[in-house]
């Protein structure tokens, strides 16, 4: 139980560290590892799906190798056990500067600035700001929110539960790579489609308890279950479908229909228009206060499903409950 005793004390002290501090400015561990990677690029690239394949192994494949490494260096000391958990999940969730760039825009949007809006657009989404007004703008970061809630906090927490600090670090690794080559421009097509495939499994979990959770923490779970059940399979992407769809539903806006990405234009299906409104400016902050909300109760998921797991009857004991319930191995000189 002490494994699951520093995940919950580490993923709880993390989270709160992103709710003060926020990411860094400057050497963010997230940031370091993109620049891993597109070195990594620069060496492996071709037009080929299998050279994009192995891209994605070392470079996720190494973060996670790497946090094993140092999980198991710390495994003895709860002390360092919490710190290293604790650090983990401060470097990969991203709720706290996801909030504040959002209200960035919404704030120069509410002061008629929509040059401003534009100009921080950007921070958030890859969509064209030149080519929305002030209600596409709000509808982009509402989108924005929606997403980067399941990608950046509540997913890394699924894995954290499943895999501790190597699921943690794994899962942001993937995701960064995802948004590094996983698009379908001329270049990545083929060479980002196993980073993309990969992304789309590992953000699968978390999509579901994130929709889930914006059902219970909405301001209409009745609405945000409707247009999760009506419009989510419509979303090209399986994994923001039903996130999006659950936010647009709870908030009681219309989220979807035509996007411009780098002069590329996408028509996409529009969700919870049965019953939503367009998206306003205030609409924004609602967004926020329920990806926060969402990011802490999936956190309490996460350390119950942690204790479930090894609580329940039947679980498996770890090394460290049989060393405790067989002290006289240690006297004996036997290994476990």
């Amino acid at each position: 139980m002490s494994a699951d005793r520093d995940f919950a004390y580490g993923a709880a002290a993390g989270l709160l560290g992103d709710l003060l501090l926020g990411d860094p400015r400057r050497g963010h561990p997230v940031a370091a590892f993109g620049r891993a990677a597109g070195a990594v690029e620069r060496v492996l690239w071709r037009d080929h799906r299998g050279w994009g394949a192995l891209h994605a192994l070392v470079c996720a494949g190494g973060a996670a190798g790497a946090a094993a490494l140092a999980s198991s260096l710390v495994r003895r000391s709860p002390a360092a056990s919490v710190a290293l958990t604790a650090a983990a999940t401060w470097a990969v969730v991203g709720g706290t500067t996801l909030g504040r760039e959002a209200r960035a825009v919404g704030g120069a949007l509410a002061a008629g600035d929509i040059e401003v809006a534009r100009e921080r657009l950007p921070h958030l989404c890859g969509r064209d700001p030149q080519a929305l007004d002030a209600d596409g703008i709000a509808r982009a970061v509402v989108e924005s929110v929606a997403e980067n809630t399941s990608d950046a906090v509540v997913g890394a927490l699924v894995w954290g539960a499943l895999g501790g600090v190597p699921g943690l670090v794994g899962f942001r690794a993937v995701n960064t790579l995802d948004a590094m080559v996983g698009h379908k421009s001329p270049k990545y097509r083929r060479y980002g489609w196993a980073s993309a495939r990969l992304d789309d499994v590992m953000g699968w979990p978390g999509a579901r308890l994130t929709a889930a959770l914006a059902v219970l923490a909405g301001d209409s779970p009745s609405g945000a279950v409707r247009a999760w059940r009506a419009d989510a399979r419509k979303h090209p992407s399986p994994n923001a479908g039903p996130v999006e769809a659950a936010f647009a539903g709870a908030l009681g806006v219309r989220l979807g229909g035509t996007l411009s990405y780098a002069g590329r234009v996408e028509h996409r299906p529009v969700l919870n228009g049965a019953s939503g409104r367009d998206v306003r400016v205030e609409d924004i902050e609602r967004a926020v206060k329920l990806s926060r909300q969402v990011g802490w109760l999936a956190l309490g998921v996460a350390v119950a499903a942690r204790w479930t797991r090894h609580s329940a009857p039947g679980a498996v004991p770890t090394r460290s409950a049989l060393r405790n319930a067989c002290p006289q191995q240690k006297r004996r000189g036997y290994t476990s």
